[in-house]
Formats: C-alpha cells, structure tokens, sequence
C-alpha cells in the first residue's frame, strides 16, 4: 500500500527523462555549435565539478543562473580546449534550456497537483543548494511537504541515505512509499536498497553502457514509464 511519493527533480520533473547533458548539446546544436560527443560530455562534467565544488549559485538563484552559470563554465572548458566560441551563445543556449524546462515543468503540474490531493509528496534531489527558490519560481513548491537536496543535507545520491532522509521527513517506512526518478543509477538501486518501491522514468539517460548497468544490478523498478504523464495512471486508476 503506497501512502507516499518521493520525487527525482533534475531530469525527471524538469526534462520528462532526458538528461541534462542531452538537453544542453541539442541548444548548442540550435547555435551552430557541434562538438563531438566525448569533448561535450567532458566540458557537461567539468561545469557539474565546477558547481558542486565551488559556492558559484547562491540560494536566490533562478534556474536561469544556474544555467548561466554551467554553460560558461562549459565554455570555459571548451576553450580550454583550443574551440573558438562565441560568448554570446551563453545567454542563447541558457535561455533555450530555461524555455524547456519552464514548458517542461508545466506540463507535469497538473499531475504534481492531482498527486498531492492523494498522496504527501517529498522531493529529493542531487542540487545545488537553490532547489526551493527553482520550485517556487516554477510554481510547484507547495505541491511538496519537503524538499531533501544534496547541497543542504550533505548526501548525495547515489547514496541512499538521501533516500532514507526523505523517508523520514514522510513519517512512513520504506515499503510505504514509492520512488519516481529518471536514473537508474541513482533513484532506483539506492531505492530499492532501502526497501522502496520504484517508478523508473525511462526514456534517454546518459549512463555508460546503460542497458548493461540496468542487467547486472540485478535491481527490477516496480513499474517502469516513459512519459511523466503515465504517473497518475499507474498510481490514480
């Protein structure tokens, strides 16, 4: 018996399960910008290092800055590496990106809300310590009781712990509750491992070898859905 919902936010709720490094290069693309999978995937991991380590986004961030602020430090990378860019497209590509995730997020709303009336919700999240002013800025905060994110509590996924704090913040016990998350890696195995049930968001991740991470783990998501408005289906009918 679920009686409550814990929620991936970066890649589930915001891209319906595209990974961000995805998202991004298609806005390079927009602007001409084509680079080779393997240089863009080190540029994608070098901003995600930059703002993990360093206090670049303060809590008052939008999301905008925040985007602002991984595509210069792409950029950086990326010029670092003898390609000639134009600054400019810094603004464009963060702008597309925001669109994306603004139009994104709408569209999941109307679920987040009839989901609220039913169930108490937590997000959990790997962020970078501005997650609640993105969630009010997009209109869904007060769909959550809480808001679990690695920057704040200092646990990030994949480590379960994160999942166990959002467990704790719903005052259910694991096999009460029912995690939704776009990453195999790190939403469903630490999910599972805690005694969870799993909704798998699949569509286009960016792990290595991904249908061999899925097969060895010997790890099986409850339900598995490929678009985010399948969720009130599986859990409403």
């Amino acid at each position: 018996m679920i009686k409550g919902l814990l929620f991936d936010y970066g890649g589930t709720i915001d891209t319906n399960g595209l990974h961000w490094a995805i998202v991004l290069k298609r806005a390079y693309a927009k602007q001409k910008i084509i680079i080779s999978d393997e240089l863009f995937n080190n540029a994608y991991s070098y901003g995600e290092r930059s703002l993990a380590i360093n206090p670049l986004v303060q809590p008052f961030h939008n999301f905008y800055d925040v985007l602002l602020l991984k595509v210069t430090e792409q950029f950086k990378y990326l010029s670092n590496n003898a390609l000639h860019l134009n600054p400019a497209d810094i603004e464009l590509i963060a702008n597309d990106c925001n669109q994306f995730a603004r139009d994104t997020v709408q569209n999941a709303k109307s679920i987040l809300q009839e989901l609220s009336n039913k169930y108490p919700l937590v997000m959990v999240s790997n962020f970078y310590g501005n997650l609640n002013s993105v969630l009010k800025e997009f209109g869904i905060l007060g769909f959550f009781e809480d808001v679990v994110e690695s920057a704040i509590v200092g646990v990030r996924k994949p480590n379960p712990k994160i999942y166990q704090l959002g467990i704790e913040r719903l005052a259910l016990k694991p096999d009460q509750c029912m995690v939704v998350g776009d990453s195999f890696t790190k939403d469903i195995i630490p999910a599972k491992e805690i005694g969870c049930h799993t909704m798998w968001l699949r569509k286009q991740g960016w792990e290595d070898d991904f249908e061999h991470v899925v097969l060895s783990s010997k790890v099986i998501s409850d339900i598995e859905i490929h678009d985010f408005s399948e969720i009130t289906g599986k859990l409403l009918a």
